[in-house]
């Protein structure tokens, strides 16, 4: 599974700084194309929202939850195209994509300014392993594992859990703390003026539809949209970094390029899921060149077929990716809690026998 990266300073063919020149082509947005999509992701959501409400008040509950799952498709390709604007891809102008995003941050519970500069540090520090901690699923080494105590190992497993990852966790980091500029509580006040500006505008969008539709519908209705996308988003995210081969090197010997090539995944998804999330699985190419439009990003494997195999993950291939919770640096790869379970017994094992030798 996936692309196994060779050393930084390789002279391998596919060169992550060549690749990253190429890719400059095409990082030009085409404004009527991003308006129609603009269009046809918001539409059918708000036509959605309103179907969800409306079979919901006649007393189908049951069919409103049904109308939720394609809802929240629509919701998360709203949230890549926030993510676009955050690059400053998804139109030519500044100011275009900074006021687009705000907009749909209020939608999708994302503060954009904050998110924006979050998400800046992910770019720039994605892959390092003495950078972690900003925009990033927490992610121990093998050797910090085994340092923690009883109480930090049992943290960090229930943390790294499924049922937390991608269902208490979503709903924390969208509902709650999203809700305050963590990690950027000291950069002055401008993550604060975003996060709180969006926070008003989110309160005053929730007051006045559950002034219409009452609070009860509002939340039968809304919190399963919301809930379902944030849960996808998550999902992506962690595919997108989360993978056996991927790669991670300590301060001295890190490259951003060879970072970005080798450290993200191709995750590529049947073509309706590939649709609803904005081609955001060919991840690997968009960390190589952030400034490209995601309608362009098919272009770029279209013209360049040799960018597929790089780490290459099939659907079913990614749900293995689960397990893989510890960066093993001797083995250059992650690696579960069942695998270092076994080592640490093997090796127990192997010390009993040297000692009954002596």
């Amino acid at each position: 599974m996936g692309f196994t990266q060779p050393p930084i300073g390789s002279d391998d063919v596919f060169n992550a700084r060549r690749w990253k020149r190429i890719l400059g082509n095409y990082s030009t947005p085409i404004r009527l194309r991003s308006l129609a999509e603009l269009a046809i992701t918001a539409l059918p959501l708000a036509m959605l929202w309103t179907a969800a409400w409306f079979t919901f008040s006649i007393g189908y509950a049951w069919a409103s939850l049904l109308i939720a799952f394609p809802a929240a498709g629509f919701l998360l390709r709203l949230f890549m195209i926030q993510h676009d604007c955050g690059h400053g891809t998804f139109f030519a102008g500044r100011l275009a994509n900074d006021w687009v995003g705000r907009v749909i941050g209020v939608l999708t519970l994302t503060p954009y300014d904050y998110w924006r500069r979050t998400h800046a540090i992910h770019h720039a520090t994605t892959g390092n392993i003495d950078r972690r901690g900003i925009g990033d699923v927490d992610t121990l080494t093998v050797r910090e594992y085994r340092a923690l105590s009883w109480w930090g190992r049992l943290k960090y497993r229930l943390y790294r859990h499924p049922l937390i990852m991608f269902g208490v966790g979503p709903a924390y980091l969208f509902l709650l703390q999203q809700r305050i500029p963590v990690g950027l509580m000291r950069n002055g006040w401008q993550p604060w003026a975003s996060t709180m500006a969006t926070n008003l505008a989110i309160a005053v969008v929730v007051a006045a539809l559950t002034w219409f539709i009452g609070i009860k519908a509002f939340l039968l209705v809304h919190l399963p949209i919301t809930l379902l996308a944030a849960t996808a988003g998550v999902w992506l995210f962690y595919v997108q970094h989360q993978f056996e081969h991927t790669t991670w090197d300590r301060d001295e010997g890190w490259n951003l390029h060879h970072a970005a090539l080798y450290g993200s995944s191709h995750y590529e998804l049947p073509a309706l899921l590939r649709w609803f999330t904005a081609n955001i699985g060919i991840h690997h190419v968009h960390h190589l060149s952030s400034r490209i439009p995601y309608y362009r990003l098919p272009h770029v494997l279209r013209d360049h077929p040799e960018l597929r195999d790089f780490g290459h993950i099939t659907l079913l291939e990614s749900f293995r990716c689960v397990r893989l919770v510890l960066w093993d640096e001797a083995q250059r790869r992650l690696v579960s809690f069942r695998e270092i379970r076994a080592r640490d017994c093997w090796a127990r094992g192997t010390d009993k026998e040297d000692k009954a030798a002596a």
